[in-house]
């Protein structure tokens, strides 16, 4: 009964998906929207335009499906990983739903059809997005001429990372085929303010901090007795202008912290899965139950404090996009904070009619000491004496056929280093190449 609801819905979400795209036109376009397509590449916060005039409410429904092939081999100290093969992954899908409903006020509701975390249908969540407000006063209309509000549960604005990844089917913005190894990207409910005036912007939200909602009490251990949860608060501030025809700069700096929560998950909150099937996994492991092959969660789920600083550059076709990253938090079986750092840099040269080709490089490495497996009460015990090191080179390309049409391509080698010698990905590394199709609208 399940999989016929579950194929029904599907089928139902793909006819209203076309039937939605079919009708995009000049006047029932939403406004302050960040494309979907290859004209949404290099956006970071939406746009805003407030001389967009309202007429009726405006339905436009978009799609972002992804199918890979990959040739992938990896190897570990021991040998007992799973066995892979070249071939086909599970096919990824999202579905976009947005809503004019109002006067600069958008509605955005986005559900995964199909990911390799979670195979049925998974609503990813949904926000109101205000660029003006219903209230009438010269005061409201100065405000709002640089202000714009979200509020729901939605893909929290804390670092400029999250805008050029892969998220589920949704992978046309990401030159690369998956995303960092420490993946800064969660859901949560709340809301945030973004301020934009002169080039510069800043950001300021509060959410639940965690990627659901929960009204459960925090069960006290011997290592921490609070079971009291706090909201997690962030902050982002940055500069980004369009210096002449030729060159834009962007620099921004977050911060995002959580002092006490239930399921902390700002290093574990994608729902989809990595585009890395099974790599470094264990034999007998499943393609939903470990999801997330090749990435790292430093296991921040009782606290944790983070900083992420990011520069863009766009001369021409060459883009050039660097993160620092440095991070601390714990669970709630320890009583002392540990420390992850990244460090990533992108590399992409865009040429062509539109820029429909190109090219690109990304060097990744991460620092973390993981937690001891017997603080967390699993045996046998794993002792982390020292931070674990991952690093990763990858080279792509890529060909659009049209803007909403993707055909990418990337080879990768990464390699795990300083693991003891009971952690299964001790002297484990994997290379290969991942081809992904895209389509975007």
């Amino acid at each position: 009964m399940k999989t016929k609801l579950q194929r029904s819905l599907f089928a139902a979400a793909l006819v209203l998906t076309v039937l939605g795209a079919g009708k995009v036109t000049a006047q029932n376009r939403i406004n302050n929207l960040r494309p979907y397509d290859q004209s949404g590449i290099n956006v970071f916060e939406a746009p805003k335009d407030t001389a967009a005039a309202f007429e009726e409410i405006k339905v436009k429904f978009g799609a972002g499906f992804t199918q890979s092939f990959q040739n992938l081999k990896h190897k570990n100290a021991t040998g007992n990983l799973y066995k892979i093969s070249p071939g086909f992954n599970t096919a990824n899908a999202n579905l976009f739903m947005d809503v004019q409903l109002a006067d600069g006020i958008r509605l955005n509701l986005t559900s995964y059809l199909s990911s390799r975390h979670h195979n049925e249908t998974w609503v990813k969540g949904g926000y109101i997005q205000f660029d003006k407000l219903p209230f009438k006063g010269e005061i409201w209309d100065r405000i709002m001429a640089v202000t714009t509000l979200k509020v729901g549960h939605m893909e929290i604005n804390y670092g400029d990372q999250h805008y050029r990844r892969s998220d589920g089917g949704q992978t046309i913005y990401n030159p690369f085929a998956d995303n960092y190894i420490l993946d800064a990207f969660t859901t949560e409910i709340g809301g945030e303010v973004l301020v934009r005036k002169l080039d510069f912007f800043g950001v300021a939200g509060v959410s639940n901090g965690m990627i659901k909602g929960n009204i459960d009490v925090l069960t006290p251990t011997d290592q921490d007795a609070n079971i009291h949860k706090t909201p997690a608060v962030y902050f982002k501030g940055g500069y980004d202008k369009q210096l002449s025809d030729i060159i834009r700069v962007r620099v921004a700096a977050s911060y995002y912290t959580n002092k006490s929560s239930g399921g902390q998950t700002l290093y574990g909150g994608d729902r989809t899965g990595s585009n890395y099937f099974m790599v470094l996994e264990k034999a007998g492991s499943s393609a939903s139950a470990q999801a997330f092959s090749g990435r790292v969660n430093p296991g921040f789920s009782k606290e944790v404090d983070a900083m992420q600083l990011n520069g863009f550059v766009k001369a021409k076709g060459l883009e050039l996009f660097g993160t620092y990253e440095a991070a601390q938090g714990r669970t709630k079986n320890e009583t002392k904070e540990r420390k992850a750092n990244q460090v990533a840099m992108d590399a992409v040269y865009r040429f062509g009619k539109n820029e429909n080709l190109f090219f690109g490089a990304r060097y990744n490495t991460l620092n973390v000491r993981l937690p001891d497996v017997a603080a967390v009460g699993t045996a046998p015990a794993i002792i982390y004496t020292q931070d674990m090191k991952v690093n990763r080179v990858a080279f792509g390309a890529g060909w659009f056929l049209t803007r909403n049409i993707l055909l990418k391509g990337e080879y990768v080698r990464q390699e795990f280093k300083d693991l003891p010698v009971a952690d299964y990905r001790n002297g484990g590394q994997f290379k290969g190449y991942v081809v992904q199709a895209v389509v975007g609208f």
